[in-house]
């Protein structure tokens, strides 16, 4: 038999609050570690296994296109940046992902980022390529930097 039960908040039997959900209808969970079963056995904890932070980004200037927790971007100079957090993270064990290029063919022959100011509250990272004998900055036009951690 299907039918709708209404209820505003979800409780454990010791009375502890584990979820509550608004007049929207958004869900919130309050306590503990959320898993959700994946294929076979595998579980995902949803604090730890989703990004904190990402930025989808012009290297010309570190406009955004898009981004999540991104309190502001720095730009100095080519390729070079400061990405603030709106959130910091518990500590600077984060991990970074970049990955650049341009909307068309140009650009080096090897995309990377290195990222020297490794700070619970920003990073700073410098883009560029490399041709195997020599580093050098380059301002792809689109680059997307993600930040995987705990938040504070």
């Amino acid at each position: 038999m299907a039918g709708i039960v209404g209820l505003t908040e979800l409780q454990h039997t010791n009375a502890t609050s584990a979820l509550s959900i608004d007049e929207s209808g958004n869900l919130t969970i309050k306590t503990g570690t959320t898993t959700v079963k994946g294929e076979g056995s595998n579980t995902t904890n949803l604090q730890q296994g989703l990004l904190k932070y990402w930025n989808a980004f012009n290297g010309a200037g570190g406009s955004s296109y898009d981004s999540f927790n991104n309190a502001s971007v720095t730009d100095h100079g080519t390729n070079d940046h400061t990405f603030t957090f709106t959130t910091a993270f518990s500590s600077v064990n984060y991990t970074v992902t970049f990955g650049g290029g341009n909307n068309d063919a140009s650009g080096g022959s090897f995309h990377m980022m290195i990222c020297d100011h490794h700070l619970s509250t920003y990073l700073r990272c410098f883009g560029g390529y490399s041709d195997g004998t020599a580093n050098y900055g380059y301002e792809w036009s689109r680059n997307h930097l993600q930040v995987a951690g705990d938040l504070a």
